[in-house]
């Protein structure tokens, strides 16, 4: 019994003399600050966000299955409004990727111009349908969030291409 409490002592003073309370203190000062500030830094799906933005008050002029459709701007790829979706929405069976590009185009009927994401919808075979290819303000391939050149399925669960979705995001402000 003496043995347990003199290697309990050695061990609690060793520990006590080697550590204070304000290191303690700051330490788990910074784990609940690490704690707290985790949320923020880890990446957030806005998808659902995005595919609920409301359409422009003055309307929305155009066929959505044409290339010359005022969202369509900055579009490389099938039009999912050809291939079984709608201009907001995958077809079913497909998943829409959660990385994008980003294009800017110009609503004739409010004349406001639109932040559009360019959403891949990924999982089937390619639609082959409606094929556009519209490079308004597309940006070199070192700037790849305004690049419509490369495959962004790479971001979702299936790798395989199928259409694009062009969904609002908001109103571009100058400035």
């Amino acid at each position: 019994m003496k043995f347990l409490d003199r290697f309990f002592e050695r061990s609690t003073r060793r520990v006590a003399s080697t550590t204070s309370r304000r290191r303690f203190l700051g330490r788990l000062g910074s784990f609940l600050v690490a704690g707290a500030a985790m949320p923020v830094l880890l990446p957030v799906d806005r998808t659902a966000k995005a595919l609920a933005a409301e359409s422009p008050q003055a309307g929305d002029p155009g066929d959505p299955t044409s290339c010359d459709y005022w969202r369509y701007c900055s579009v490389d790829g099938f039009l999912c409004s050809c291939c079984g979706g709608t201009v907001n929405s995958c077809p079913p069976g497909t998943q829409g990727s959660e990385v994008t590009w980003v294009g800017t185009c110009r609503n004739p009927a409010d004349g406001i111009d639109y932040i559009i994401s360019y959403n891949d919808c990924c999982g089937k075979h390619s639609c082959a349908q409606c094929a556009c290819t519209r490079n308004d303000s597309e940006e070199p391939m070192y700037r790849p969030f305004n690049n419509n050149d490369i495959n962004w399925c790479l971001g979702a669960d299936a790798n395989v291409y199928n259409c694009t979705v062009a969904v609002i995001r908001g109103v571009a402000k100058a400035g």
